[in-house]
């Protein structure tokens, strides 16, 4: 086992204060073949997402990559920072699809912590909640969602 690897991935209740704030590196510019193998993964057949002919009539004018394609970008990108060293995921809540992406947008994104607490009935590990906001090349907000982690903490003070 490699300790020295293992430290530098992901984080314990302890490293974790309300108002900080993550930057996920790197981003990650969405293609059209990442976006029709989500589609066929997932078995989403709407023409929204591969037939530009039909995304050509509708609001967008072009095909929308896939919302939950986005969303599990998203998640994944948080993985080194947020939930590395997670016992779980515990829920996702409030997600949000705050604004289209296309193919060939790059999606960044960053991580608020908003509460971290040490469990009272296991106080080997902790929960925080985060909030996760997604944006496009030109800073515009794609997604947000916030959820709740469990991770393990160190000894009790």
């Amino acid at each position: 086992m490699h300790h020295d690897m293992e430290a530098a991935f992901g984080r314990r209740l302890e490293d974790f204060h309300p108002g900080d704030t993550f930057r996920h590196w790197p981003a990650k510019t969405i293609t059209e073949s990442d976006n029709n193998l989500f589609c066929l993964l997932t078995r989403n057949p709407h023409p929204v997402h591969s037939d530009f002919e039909f995304a050509a009539a509708g609001q967008h004018g072009r095909p929308l990559v896939v919302g939950t394609l986005v969303f599990s970008l998203v998640v994944g990108m948080t993985v080194p920072d947020i939930s590395g060293r997670a016992i779980a995921n515990l829920d996702y809540e409030a997600v949000r699809h705050e604004g289209p992406v296309f193919v060939g947008d790059t999606i960044r994104a960053e991580t608020e912590v908003l509460e971290a607490r040490r469990s009272a009935s296991r106080p080997d590990r902790g929960v925080v909640l985060v909030e996760t906001r997604a944006f496009n090349q030109r800073g515009e907000k794609v997604l947000s969602l916030r959820r709740h982690v469990l991770v393990p903490a160190g000894e009790e003070a």
